[in-house]
């Protein structure tokens, strides 16, 4: 035992997130709903000013659930879950609004035993997400509001918080925030790199890559362990100039990018679906199967990629192997592909 405490304790606000808090509105649509907005039935999009009626709409229209979403906090979330004890292995920045919306996501957060402490400020009223579900596919429309009203030197900088950054060994932010707070996510990933801690950045969507890019470069010499799935690689590779279409190739392009701490290597994790995942560390590219499962048995894969860093973040934090790492993701995510929403039962079934 170091410092007295039990190798559990030491858990405690070990992980680290970031990123934008949202209540997921969620409901199956028809084509007619995603024609009417021009939205692509896989996406992850910004609301602009010809969704606003959207966001009421599919209320009015379609049978939907509430659920507390954002990316990053999701992924906090099934990490937490994944351990189960100690509560509070997972804390969570980010900005809510003084609103219904905003007591719904402090409750989910403590249901669900993590320690969030959120920016709570009257200007915007707490973000939501429009998850519009066809089939397999899900279309993402968010309205962040609150949530682009992170500000560093009113929250992170403030001693109380600050020490709860110190506290933790594994950081982990969605690239949605990048359109947040840029010097918020250079603070975090510079004490990262500098301590020799573990910095984690998911692509999260095209758009990040594309037009973003800037902010995101700015940032990767920092990222110790970078998440992203097959369209966002691509885009991701063709902004680079990576000149390849090959995932392997791209997932080792990467990795090679210029980095900071060169104490570690980066570790490039890209997911396909239901294809095998590939991982490139150390020079190295290895590719592993998901887990297999009925397309009857799918409600929902909004929250699968979510879920799948959920899972890696859980056994990263208490330092195992990678290739346990990529397994307890693969199992995160085919657990919560068979519910709706970023939803879990009470208990995992994993060792």
């Amino acid at each position: 035992m170091r410092d007295g405490l039990c190798p559990q304790c030491q858990l405690t606000n070990s992980l680290f997130g970031m990123g934008n808090p949202l209540l997921d509105i969620s409901a199956v649509v028809d084509k007619d709903f995603l024609d009417k907005y021009t939205l692509k039935p896989n996406d992850q999009i910004l609301a602009e000013d010809k969704h606003k009626a959207l966001f009421e709409e599919i209320v009015k229209k379609f049978n939907v659930e509430y659920h507390a979403g954002g990316a990053t906090q999701n992924s906090i979330k099934i990490a937490q879950w994944m351990i189960q004890k100690p509560h509070n292995v997972g804390t969570f920045f980010g900005c809510i609004g003084k609103d219904k919306f905003g007591e719904i996501l402090k409750q989910k957060a403590v249901e669900a035993h993590i320690d969030a402490h959120y920016y709570e400020q009257e200007e915007e009223p707490t973000g939501s997400c429009a998850a519009c579900i066809t089939g397999d596919n899900r279309s993402l429309v968010a309205n962040l509001a609150a949530a682009n009203c992170y500000k560093k030197d009113k929250h992170l900088d403030l001693e109380e918080n600050w020490k709860l950054v110190e506290k933790a060994k594994v950081y982990y932010i969605a690239g949605f925030f990048l359109t947040v707070s840029l010097e918020s996510i250079l603070k975090v990933a510079k004490h990262a790199s500098e301590n020799n801690k573990l910095f984690c950045l998911n692509l999260s969507a095209p758009f990040i890559c594309q037009f973003f890019k800037d902010n995101l470069m700015q940032v990767m010499p920092y990222v110790d362990v970078l998440f992203g799935n097959e369209t966002e690689a691509a885009t991701f590779a063709e902004e680079q100039d990576f000149e390849t279409e090959d995932i392997k190739e791209i997932a080792k392009k990467a990795q090679a990018l210029p980095k900071v701490n060169t104490k570690r290597q980066r570790i490039v994790v890209l997911t396909q679906g239901k294809d095998e995942t590939t991982m490139a560390h150390e020079g190295k590219v290895e590719t592993f199967p998901v887990l297999k499962i009925d397309p009857k048995d799918m409600v929902d894969t909004n929250g699968a990629g979510d879920a799948f860093v959920g899972g890696f973040l859980s056994e990263l934090v208490q330092e195992k192997p990678l290739d346990q790492c990529v397994r307890a993701a693969h199992y995160a995510a085919n657990v919560i592909i068979r519910r709706a929403g970023c939803t879990f039962p009470e208990k995992p079934d994993f060792n």
